[in-house]
Formats: C-alpha cells, sequence, structure tokens
C-alpha cells in the first residue's frame, strides 16, 4: 500500500506548479526545470487522484450491494463494477510505485558506447564489427546522432576496438541494458568442415558525463604524449600527437590517437576520461544500493555473459531474462532492438517493485 499522505503530496505539488507556471513569475533559469516537473506529474495525475478516491468509492460500492431493499439487477451491476474498480487500482498502484521509485539521474544523459572484440581472434573482431553496425542501425532509425570517437580495425575488415558517442533523446536509459558479454555462435567463412565456433566481445555503455557531472583537477592527471602508430607500427605521422591520459586517484587510463591533432586528441581522450570516471562512482552507489538484490540487471556488470547470438539456428538469447527471438536477422538490422530493450525494462521494473516490497 502507498501512503494517502504521499499521493496526497502529489496532487499537492502538481497544483502548486499549475499555479506558479500561469503566473509567469518564475525564474527564467528554473522554469525550464518546474516545467518538466509538471509534466512529468501530468502523466499520472488523473491515476493519483483515482487512487484517493478508491476506498469512498469501493465504501459506496459495498453499501449497494448489502443494502435489502436493492433489487437483484442493481446489486450485480454494483458488484461487477467493485470488481473492476478493484483490478483498475492494482494497476494503479503500480504504476504509482514505478513513478516514485528513486530515478537515475543518467537515463536522460547521451551516452559513449566502447565495443572490443573478445576471445576468439578473427572471428570476434568481425562479430565486434556486426554489433557496431548493429548500433548504428538502431541509431539512424531512432534518429541519434551517432560520432566515432576512436577506432582500431583488424584484418579482414574486422574491428579491435570501437568507442563511439551517440547523442539524442532517453540515450542511456535505453542502451544501458547492452553493458555486458555479447556470444556469438557461428561457422566461419574459413571453416572448412563446418563446425559451429563460439567468439565474444564485450560492450560498455557509459552515461556521458559534462564537466558539472565530474570535476577533473589538472593535479590529478598525467598526460604522456607519443607518435601515432596505424597497423603493424607503422607511424601514421611525424608528429608526437596521440595522447595518454592516466587519472592518478582511480588509475583509470584512456589513450587516443584517431587525430592528427595533440589538443584533439586530449579533447576526446578527456571526454571518455570523465564518462569513465562518472561511470565508477554511480556503479559504486549502485553496488551499495543493490548489496542484498539477488540480480544485477541493469547495474552494468560487465563480467557477464548477457546474450547469445545464434547463426545456424537464427536465434538471439537474452540470459538476464530467459528471452529468445527466432528473429537474429532483424535483430542486427535494428527491427526488433525495441523489443528486446522493453522487455528487459520491464524486468528491471519488477525488480525494483520487488525490492521497494
Amino acid at each position: 500500500m502507498i501512503p494517502q499522505s504521499t499521493v496526497k503530496d502529489l496532487i499537492s505539488r502538481h497544483s502548486s506548479l499549475e499555479k506558479e507556471l500561469s503566473s509567469g513569475e518564475i525564474e527564467k533559469k528554473k522554469f525550464a526545470e518546474k516545467s518538466k516537473e509538471y509534466s512529468d506529474l501530468n502523466e499520472i495525475i488523473e491515476l493519483a487522484k483515482r487512487y484517493i478516491s478508491f476506498e469512498k468509492e469501493k465504501n459506496d460500492l459495498e453499501k449497494i450491494i448489502e443494502e435489502k431493499n436493492n433489487d437483484n439487477e442493481f446489486k450485480i451491476m454494483a458488484k461487477n463494477e467493485l470488481e473492476e474498480l478493484k483490478k483498475k487500482h492494482v494497476l494503479d498502484e503500480k504504476q504509482l510505485k514505478l513513478f516514485l521509485l528513486p530515478k537515475d539521474e543518467a537515463d536522460k544523459k547521451n551516452a559513449i558506447i566502447e565495443i572490443r572484440a573478445g576471445t576468439g581472434g578473427l572471428e570476434a573482431s568481425l562479430f565486434a564489427s556486426d554489433l557496431f553496425k548493429m548500433y548504428e542501425k538502431v541509431c539512424h532509425k531512432k534518429k541519434w546522432k551517432l560520432e566515432l570517437i576512436s577506432i582500431s580495425k583488424s584484418d579482414a575488415g574486422g574491428l579491435k576496438e570501437v568507442i563511439a558517442s551517440i547523442k539524442g533523446q532517453n540515450i542511456y536509459s535505453t542502451l544501458k541494458y547492452e553493458s555486458g558479454v555479447h556470444r556469438v555462435q557461428r561457422v566461419p567463412d574459413t571453416e572448412t568442415q563446418g563446425r559451429v565456433h563460439t567468439s565474444a566481445a564485450t560492450v560498455a555503455v557509459l552515461p556521458e558525463a559534462e564537466e558539472v557531472d565530474v570535476k577533473i583537477e589538472e593535479k590529478d592527471l598525467r598526460i604522456d604524449v607519443f607518435r601515432s602508430s596505424g597497423p603493424g607500427g607503422q607511424s601514421v605521422n611525424t608528429t608526437d600527437s596521440a595522447v595518454r591520459i592516466t587519472h592518478i586517484p582511480t588509475g583509470i587510463v584512456v589513450s587516443q590517437q584517431d587525430e592528427k591533432s595533440q589538443i584533439r586528441n586530449k579533447e576526446k581522450g578527456l571526454k571518455i576520461l570523465r564518462s569513465r570516471i562518472y561511470e565508477l562512482e554511480r556503479q559504486k552507489k549502485e553496488d551499495e544500493r543493490s548489496k542484498d538484490r539477488k540480480s544485477k540487471i541493469g547495474t552494468g556488470d560487465r563480467s557477464e555473459r548477457i546474450r547469445t547470438y545464434n547463426f545456424p539456428q537464427g536465434r538471439i538469447t537474452d540470459h538476464r531474462i530467459n528471452l529468445t527471438l527466432h528473429k537474429l536477422q532483424e535483430f542486427l538490422e535494428g527491427e526488433i532492438f525495441d523489443e528486446m530493450i522493453e522487455a528487459l525494462n520491464l524486468q528491471a521494473q519488477e525488480e525494483k517493485l520487488n525490492s521497494l516490497n
């Protein structure tokens, strides 16, 4: 049960914001913030009012049912209405609980996605490339902006590593469940016996941190410059434009050499570093909150195998929610990505509700 006082506070807050916003007397810098809060409350205000009036409506219907002078047809109508009212009340309570859950500040942020080939040699790098193409297609369909930060190619068109930033609406909340080990089972082109090989790639999705989120002190940084190197150790250019940044307090190291300018490489490197530090802090808080939770869905625990892509059977399985879809090609085309994300979101919400209960 949600305390009536909690729900009444929501209704009162909505009414107060409505008066404030219509008065036109709010400071400019607070207007956007309060408009957003009002808009969020708007989504559940009718539901909140219905939740408050439930007891009175229930009592009124029960009186009709118990009243001896009422005819049977009238009582049957009241019974049916009471059943519907109770069902709606259960759903309303669930929606309100979800609304009242602590919000993840990072959900509305842009994201930095890092994909690396794991075990499996050349086949793993080809799979890393397939994953990156899939995320590119998802971005295109959702009209998100994807920008490459750094890329390291392997032989035969695969990727050893790729880092990109993705900008748009609620990016991190959509992509955060992608963090983890992605496993592929397929017959490589080089396999003459037709045997299925298993290889893997890791994906890390970090909320893109702004300077206001993470303050990095110059004294905490060690910056080394060196000459960029291409495939086979060839020198890409003759100047020391590549940058390696070490954040001394956390030990996080970022190297960047894609740009010809040392300044641009440093900017890109700091962008990745800021997001990794921000994620590290978030992870510490999340771990503290979820010590008693059995499942770690949505916490970005990258040590676990989260998904298997089985090409011979054309299926994709997400191990966290035991969901198997026999639509592998559609998934890689970005067609049914939302179907998987919605299922993961629902599971995460259920877990949060259970932890409240």
